[in-house]
């Protein structure tokens, strides 16, 4: 029976653990687990926790053959790409451009970090390629693609061959105007690989066909910097999978990898466009967030996923998260699709330190997963939040279910030792600890509603990952929240968020025209050209035309204006109406937006300038069931009781803790309490209720709102 299982896995790897969901496509079963992180060599924890799930699902741990062959294919969250530009180690970069155009990583923009108010202060971070590994050759396009003047080629071989000569490796090619042709950076790319076969190149034609030479330029370079460590990585994971598979399988398991745009793309392709897998693992816990809330019955959602090293927040509107095209991974701009997510230095992990004024501190700075906390006991050294929350008994003192233990007395000591600096009791330093950290967490979560005209208290917060829901009491009094919603098993939602996106191919071309003067023919030949190329990729991922959807978009401003607004373009053939329909949809969202639009005034002329599609190749999802309530909802009864503390002034409280698994749908907790579960725990503090709901949510809300 076992044999004819086939077993979809999506697997998230964090800094602290791996957390990974099996989804067995026969039955319809979902299984949860984790497992710790293996940072020196990734893909060893990610072939473990591979191991560990199929144990979970019951499969013999010597059938090797049953094991390996369930499997039907992976899906992966990977921060390999994001770590190494959070790190900033992007290593030897070299970079080639137009002649007389050399400066522009130098020159960049004019903008100023946080304003005016540090222009005398601020000093601009060091370039991702310094000066003297920038090299042009000449040739020149116009805006429309013509040529200017001819590629020099022999100059473009002594460029070759003087990086071949300084040993740089790593190559990131933008030339003017080369989303209009890509001619010449293509033959830079030949002679390259003819005079410097061992160099890595990315070509920005490729990256992103965009205008903007810099943010052009910059996300050429990224791609270009993460490439080699990245396709390690994959080939390493990859060759590992199929030496599991064995004989199980007549090929390899198909291995996808989650991309920054909420889709996933093959491990094959992904190798080529590895700039795309640059928020791999916040993408997929915001997708995963997002189906569970809608499932729910909430359609404005605030996504919060609390892990190791950080917490990354999200808007949902309509079961969809927001996407960007103006992101940044540390200090480097990323112009490509991306779900919208701010992450801020806020996890179990981060540390509280004293300033030099003497103020207590916390994050961004991380002890990760090793050391880690002084609780983990493996040679940490300073005082972590997740050390605050042991200490004040609002975890239990192990981790995932009594697998790790953790040791309470050594936080203790390390809180204490910091408590005493401050002229602090314990409880009130890891208090105020743990206040500084879910303050940390509602700042970014203004960021991304109050700073953007939206109201924080009209949406839903869903918390999840392994610290996630910790702080979610101190943040509905901050923010003014009436809910929180806590999936189950929410330390495994970015795993599970792997198991319900589609594979997507983002395509894009630079097409400035005014609107009077666009012709439907020549956007019918662009959106054309773009949708070939989204088909020519999902055929080439597996999927046959049936299977093929295709949504079209532009970038739309009003002549003069510096940026745009993204409008859905509807299908159908290309007119003259459809054009003009796209137009109003523009002033309308433009409105929604900025407060205001040009409607009707045809003094201000409207601009296209970017057009895309999207190429999405379709999966099974697994489905959310909903449970029956019962007329007569029995009263929960608590696993155990301890001593918890949520307030400094009042001390520790004889507390109920309850296992979630043990709870049905219906129930209602009252705070104080305690709820947890194998990778997660909900300290519900007084004056709050959780409710259980159909699909098994914790629904917390304040007591007077019952």
């Amino acid at each position: 029976m076992s044999e004819q299982r086939r077993i979809r896995i999506g697997m998230d790897t964090g800094g602290t653990f791996t957390d990974v969901v099996a989804f067995d496509e026969r039955t319809g079963e979902l299984v949860t687990t984790k497992s710790p992180s293996t940072p020196d060599d990734p893909a060893e924890g990610f072939m473990a926790a591979i191991d560990k799930v199929l144990t979970v699902l019951g499969f013999a741990e010597d059938d090797h053959e049953a094991r390996g062959g369930a499997i039907s294919a992976v899906s992966h969250g990977t921060t390999v790409a994001t770590n190494q530009l959070l790190e900033g180690k992007v290593g030897d970069l070299g970079f080639i451009t137009n002649e007389g155009y050399e400066a522009v990583l130098e020159i960049a923009r004019q903008s100023v970090p946080d304003g005016y108010g540090n222009s005398y202060f601020w000093v601009k971070p060091d370039r991702i390629v310094p000066r003297d590994l920038v090299r042009s050759v000449r040739g020149r396009l116009d805006y429309t693609g013509a040529e200017i003047r001819p590629f020099d080629e022999e100059q473009a071989r002594e460029v070759a061959r003087w990086f071949k000569a300084k040993g740089i490796n790593a190559l990131g090619v933008c030339f003017l105007h080369a989303y209009a042709n890509p001619a010449h950076e293509e033959r830079m790319r030949d002679i390259i690989a003819e005079e410097h076969p061992d160099a890595v190149v990315s070509i920005s034609s490729e990256v992103l066909r965009e205008y903007r030479e810099y943010e052009r330029s910059m996300t050429t370079l990224v791609d270009a910097a993460v490439k080699p460590r990245l396709s390690r990585y994959i080939n390493n994971i990859k060759s590992r999978l199929d030496a599991f598979v064995g004989s199980g399988q007549d090929t390899g398991v198909p291995l996808y990898v989650m991309k920054s745009n909420g889709g996933v793309l093959s491990a094959d392709e992904v190798v080529h466009q590895p700039i795309t897998t640059v928020l791999s693992g916040p993408a997929a816990g915001a997708l995963g967030a997002a189906l569970i809330a809608k499932t729910a019955g909430f359609d404005k959602v605030l996504t919060c996923d609390g892990g190791g090293t950080s917490t990354d927040v999200s808007v949902v509107v309509d079961g969809e998260p927001s996407l960007t095209t103006e992101g940044t991974v540390g200090v480097y701009p990323c112009k490509i699709p991306m779900i919208d997510v701010v992450t801020v230095g806020a996890g179990g992990g981060s540390v509280a330190w004293l300033s030099p004024e003497g103020n207590l501190k916390v994050g961004p700075r991380s002890m990760g997963a090793d050391p880690g906390p002084l609780c983990y006991g493996k040679g940490g050294t300073e005082v972590t939040i997740t050390d605050a929350h042991v200490v004040l008994g609002r975890i239990p003192p192990h981790l995932l279910g009594g697998e790790i233990p953790l040791d309470v007395e050594a936080a203790r000591r390390g809180i204490d030792a910091l408590a005493g600096k401050l002229g602090l009791s314990l409880e009130r330093c890891a208090t105020g600890a743990l206040e500084i950290s879910a303050w940390n967490q509602a700042n970014a979560l203004r960021q991304i509603t109050v700073q953007r005209g939206l109201d924080v208290r009209d949406f839903t917060l869903t918390t999840f990952g392994g610290s996630g829901s910790l702080l979610l009491c101190r943040l509905m009094d901050i923010l003014g929240l009436s809910t929180v919603l806590v999936p189950p098993n929410p330390g495994n939602v970015s795993a599970f968020g792997l198991l319900t996106v589609d594979v997507k191919n983002d395509y894009v071309r630079t097409n400035v025209c005014l609107h009077d003067a666009l012709t439907p023919e020549a956007l019918a030949t662009v959106y054309g050209e773009l949708t070939e190329q989204a088909r020519a990729a999902l055929v080439k991922e597996g999927f046959a035309e049936e299977e093929h959807t295709f949504v079209r978009a532009a970038d739309i401003r009003y002549f003069g204006q510096a940026f745009e607004v993204r409008v859905p373009v509807p299908d159908g053939p290309i007119t003259r109406e459809l054009i003009d329909e796209v137009a109003r949809r523009f002033h309308a969202e433009h409105r929604a937006l900025y407060g205001y639009d040009f409607d009707g005034d045809d003094s201000q002329q409207v601009e296209w300038v970017n057009l895309r599609v999207a190429g999405i190749g379709e999966i099974r999802r697994p489905e959310l069931v909903a449970h029956d309530i019962p007329a007569d909802v029995p009263a929960p009864e608590p696993a155990s009781h301890r001593p918890v503390c949520f307030d400094a002034g009042q001390g520790y409280v004889d507390t109920p803790i309850y296992w979630r698994p043990d709870l049905c749908p219906g129930q209602v907790l009252h705070g104080p309490a305690i709820v947890e579960e194998f990778g997660a725990t909900v300290p519900l503090h007084p004056g709050f209720t959780a409710r259980v709901d159909a699909y098994l949510n914790i629904i917390v809300t304040r007591k007077e709102q019952e």
